[in-house]
């Protein structure tokens, strides 16, 4: 009975996400992109569009995203935003982890790409233009992706700050206690491995179209270098999604390194009860933000 309500429930939300979409005015950007990627698939194979276009989907999105922060450091006005204002970044760490992101890009993170096509061959996931899910498909998938990686992270990286395993792993993220949005992959190659995994589960269970694969890709890895940037704007359109973690609860973790184990989302924490010093820290920090006023 209550399986047949949930059912009931989740077309009824469908249908009402399908009405809205037809009131609303047609993506100029569809046809253009309908143009590209059917190119795509005229002049590609399939393993060039799964293996090569996955890593310069990752390559690009991942570095474009980390422009912002990197250029904030220079702009005099974003330094108010800045959280840990008595840590700036300097150019000789940011090289460093630059350095590291290469080797694990190319040497941990290309060789999992590489998997991507017997992956799509394997379940049958289509390339195709006809088959492209609606947006608001994609975008739902991307949350279920989002809350199943969000779960793993919490209790593989709670699991790495265990005193014993710590120093040999999850240590080299924590290099940087002033995290800025390049240092979100900056990671020893097992913690790579590890807290990487969460990423594709999500993709096992839920793919259904190549596509999802680099829109996920796209939104975890804004997400990600969003809440490493260091930097906390009142504005940023993230901070509005219902439990999102955000810069503030994640640059703790960097500066406490206990609690806020949670990549996404705050309820984990919330849960396990995680989240206490960083809590008190906040009423700490609200307290003398009103006594300078």
């Amino acid at each position: 009975m209550a399986t047949n309500e949930s059912v009931s429930i989740f077309s009824s939300a469908s249908l009402a996400v399908e009405y809205v979409d037809s009131l609303l005015p047609e993506n100029p950007l569809q046809e253009p992109f309908k143009n590209a990627w059917n190119y795509m698939l005229n002049n590609y194979t399939k393993f060039q569009i799964a293996t090569w276009g996955s890593l310069i989907v990752h390559e690009a999105v991942y570095f474009l995203f980390c422009v912002p922060g990197f250029l904030f450091q220079f702009i005099p006005y974003m330094k108010k935003y800045k959280i840990q204002k008595d840590k700036p970044e300097t150019l000789e760490n940011q090289w460093k982890c630059f350095k590291v992101l290469l080797f694990n890009h190319f040497c941990i993170q290309l060789p999992l790409i590489c998997g991507t096509y017997y992956f799509t061959e394997y379940f049958n996931i289509p390339y195709d233009w006809e088959r492209m899910p609606r947006w608001y498909l994609l975008l739902a998938r991307c949350l279920g992706c989002a809350v199943i990686e969000d779960t793993w992270h919490y209790f593989l990286h709670r699991l790495l700050h265990h005193k014993r395993i710590y120093k040999y792993i999850h240590k080299v993220h924590h290099e940087f206690q002033a995290p800025f949005g390049m240092e979100a992959e900056y990671a020893h190659p097992l913690e790579t491995l590890i807290l990487g995994t969460g990423f594709f589960i999500g993709i096992v269970l839920l793919c259904d179209h190549v596509i999802l694969l680099w829109a996920w890709v796209t939104i975890r890895l804004l997400e990600t270098i969003d809440v490493h940037s260091g930097y906390y704007i009142p504005l940023n359109p993230l901070n509005f999604i219902p439990f999102y973690a955000g810069s503030r609860h994640h640059d703790f973790h960097h500066m406490n390194f206990i609690g806020n184990y949670a990549s996404t989302f705050t309820w984990w924490d919330r849960i396990f009860g995680t989240d206490s010093q960083y809590h008190a820290y906040n009423e700490k920090r609200k307290k003398l933000e009103k006594k300078t006023e």
